[in-house]
């Protein structure tokens, strides 16, 4: 029998295990036989939960992934005539293996962002042919909260680019996977920087934050579900036992398990950032706001660490590479990498 590798490592809060309350609470629904399909009172409860964070106009469907989730949620929203504009960082762009396009039928436009932040004058370059046939036509603004580059977008970056997508007859789509971390450096509820802010479309997510799995499809803005469940059943995405994802979100969205998580983790990085930063050899690159650092460091020292520490390279050119901290990473963690880094680093 191969025994599991149980050493935490920094290459994603997807690889860290599940919380204690969202396991428990998955027990707790598993009990007797409930109607399929979305049609339980786990499902309704864990809605009017979200509802609660993000008001009472959204409409709520859960997905399995967060890929899903971005790409039905633009796919309800798109023609296949359309175009979606994002961050060249983007996970839409970068991660989701070409299924932005393959479902919607859409261009994805990337901008280069230095911080992994969209602004309006980034977005011109593309804000051309409109209303002609030869071109495709931009509908879509996604950004990424907290950003692929563990920057966070303030209320009034969000509002700016919402008010900028609706004078230009477009909508504001957010990929809110770490929608916790950004709220937690915020210091913010969900709702100040999502509805209130002007995003129609929201992809909220916990997976990364403690859940096991599971993506909830939010549309803020009435009038855009048209037909949203039928795209939902044929993108593979209606769970029949859709009670054990609802399950996941009455935990933690109870006794503010997701801002507990999120606040550790983002304290983590902090805390990495600070013992990193005082290394010689090693260059943080990026603000730390949420939980990734990102930092440039010899290229053959982070091979060998990374042969004890799991951890992605980011931009190998650069030899810059990333680190993220999640909702169980320890202190302990932190300064046993840091150590390591540094003495390696000293062999050199």
């Amino acid at each position: 029998m191969i025994e599991p590798v149980m050493k935490r490592g920094f290459a994603s809060d997807n690889n860290s295990g599940v919380h204690p309350a969202v396991m428990n609470e998955i027990l707790r629904v598993n009990s007797g036989h409930v109607v399929g399909y979305g049609d339980d009172p786990f499902t309704e409860m864990a809605k009017a939960m979200i509802r609660e964070e993000l008001g009472s106009q959204a409409e709520i469907y859960f997905v399995f992934t967060g890929t899903a989730a971005n790409v039905l949620g633009l796919a309800g929203i798109t023609k296949s005539w359309n175009s979606v504009i994002t961050a060249f960082t983007a996970h839409i762009e970068g991660d989701e293996c070409g299924a932005p396009e393959k479902f919607t039928g859409c261009k994805v436009l990337t901008v280069d962002t230095p911080d992994g932040k969209l602004r309006p004058e980034l977005l011109k370059r593309h804000m051309h042919g409109i209303d002609f046939e030869h071109h495709s036509q931009p509908a879509v603004i996604s950004v990424s909260q907290a950003s692929e580059m563990g920057t966070i977008y303030t209320v009034e970056e969000i509002r700016v680019l919402s008010d900028y997508a609706h004078a230009n007859n477009m909508l504001l789509h957010m990929d809110g996977a770490r929608l916790a971390n950004a709220a937690v450096a915020l210091g913010l509820p969900f709702r100040a920087f999502t509805t209130d802010a002007g995003v129609d479309l929201l992809s909220f997510g916990g997976t990364k934050n403690s859940m096991m799995y599971g993506e909830a499809v939010c549309f803020l803005r009435p009038g855009l579900t048209q037909g949203f469940k039928f795209l939902r059943k044929q993108g593979m995405q209606l769970a029949s036992k859709m009670r054990f994802i609802s399950a996941q979100y009455i935990a933690y969205l109870t006794d503010g398990l997701w801002r507990e998580c999120a606040m550790h983790s983002n304290k983590m990085a902090r805390e990495l950032e600070k013992r990193l930063s005082g290394i010689k050899g090693v260059t943080i690159t990026q603000k730390v706001q949420s939980n990734g650092v990102f930092l440039i460091m010899p290229h053959d020292v982070a091979e060998r660490l990374r042969k004890e520490y799991f951890f992605y390279p980011w931009n190998e050119q650069l030899s810059e590479y990333r680190l993220m901290t999640s909702w169980d990473t320890t202190s302990d963690d932190v300064e046993q990498f840091a150590e390591r880094l540094n003495i390696m680093l000293s062999e050199k």
